[in-house]
């Protein structure tokens, strides 16, 4: 009996609440406003936070990603002072030679006073220039795709050669072949002896803009008396703890500048795997961002949801009166209005919903960088069940007054 009672007020609240949407329906709409904007930000911003997240991790994944790049860092305090940290060549042969649990192990400076100009008999362009060594291909898994990489004779011999990325290549129209062609940077004239495979961008950045020319080569041409800044990359053996060797590049490299305990560290790591947690992080925060302009949206959302259902039990008190008259329970009302409160609520869960996924899919097809946009399940249950709870909090005052409402004087009501 109870559960028919109950089963009876679900339905009449229902089809109550469906009546009324569709018999105002824009009311409906602007009523439930709110809870739209909110639900459809939340699953647009989960969409495009996948598909951004999808991009990222793939685009880490087709890195080294068991590399580990060392660098200078200069603290604030220093840096405020005018001062700066950088590694030199010799700091690279020191950690080269007693840390020697590594895979692989090679350097990269970048010229100072030869600019990143670069010109061919026909074209000028720009690109970052690279001074390293033959291993270079091997711990950055950077191959050429024409001619062949800088070798230990091109060091050793400074010679003037280069390897270009095909963006290069292309700025300076130097045609399908370009291995033997010469072209100029800094006034030096340089021949190109290979092409590097083509690897496109990574957060927007070209990989495939830069010249490789033999760490000594570039060294030489460097303005006298300017400071070198090295980096060094090195991959560690298979199940090699690379906290251990990241401990042992700092013991070096402080060793040499006789740091004293609680000096800070003049170097930096850096790893495919703390780029991911730096962007999980800039994805939290975004997040919770997002999360905090959603939750004002539906409580804006569920104001006017109480608001209008106040306005209801006003408009139908006669028809109140009449049922508690008939022998309707103050429960039974109060259910009635209830499952009115969570429908209405619903429907703009519902909307939303749609708005964010078609947002999604929209932004997917027009931004190849987020074409793995997707909306997960979670993020559907996430949306209706504050949906629902929205329609339960709000609508209960409403239904609590109306269930209290005392029949006769709901009768006489105008």
């Amino acid at each position: 009996m109870i559960e028919s009672g109950l089963m009876h007020a679900v339905l009449e609240g229902s089809f109550a609440a469906i009546a009324a949407i569709r018999a105002n329906a824009l009311r409906s709409a602007l009523t439930a406003l709110g809870i739209i904007i909110g639900v459809a930000a939340v699953i647009a911003v989960v969409a495009v936070m996948q598909g951004l997240s999808s991009s990222v991790t793939k685009q880490l994944d087709d890195l080294a990603s068991d590399m580990v790049i060392v660098s200078a860092y200069t603290p604030r305090q220093q840096a405020m002072l005018g001062l700066r940290n950088t590694l030199s060549s010799e700091d690279f042969l020191a950690v080269r030679e007693r840390v020697l649990e590594v895979e692989d192990m090679t350097a990269v400076t970048q010229p100072i006073g030869l600019g990143g100009q670069i010109r061919s008999a026909t074209s000028t362009t720009s690109a970052q220039i690279l001074g390293t060594v033959a291993n270079y291909q091997h711990v950055v898994r950077v191959y050429t795709d024409q001619g062949r990489f800088i070798s230990d004779s091109d060091d050793a011999r400074r010679r003037r050669v280069v390897v270009l990325g095909t963006t290069v290549v292309k700025d300076l129209e130097l045609g399908d072949n370009p291995v033997g062609q010469f072209v100029q940077i800094g006034g030096e004239w340089f021949r190109v002896i290979g092409v590097g495979e083509e690897r496109g961008t990574l957060f927007g950045f070209d990989q495939d803009n830069y010249v490789f020319a033999p760490f000594s080569t570039l060294r030489s041409l460097s303005a006298p008396g300017a400071p070198e800044d090295v980096q060094i990359y090195f991959r560690p053996k298979a199940g090699g703890d690379v906290k251990q060797l990241e401990a042992q590049v700092k013991q070096v490299i402080r060793a040499r500048r006789g740091l004293a305990k609680d000096a800070p560290d003049p170097v930096q790591f850096q790893t495919a795997e703390r780029t991911r947690e730096s962007f999980d992080s800039i994805v939290s925060g975004v997040t919770l961002v997002a999360g905090a302009v959603v939750g004002i949206s539906l409580l804006v959302g569920g104001i006017g949801v109480m608001n209008i259902m106040l306005v209801s039990v006003t408009e139908r008190t006669r028809e109140i009166g009449i049922v508690k008259a008939l022998g309707a329970t103050p429960r039974f009302i109060l259910l009635q209005f209830l499952v009115e409160a969570l429908v209405l609520s619903l429907f703009g869960g519902l909307i939303g919903l749609a708005l964010g996924w078609g947002f999604a899919f929209l932004l997917s097809a027009v931004v190849p960088a987020l074409s793995g946009a997707s909306v997960p399940g979670w993020a559907v249950l996430l949306s209706l069940g504050f949906t629902t709870a929205i329609g339960v909090i709000f609508g209960l005052a409403p239904a609590v007054k109306a269930a209290r409402l005392n029949p006769i004087e709901a009768l006489r009501y105008e």
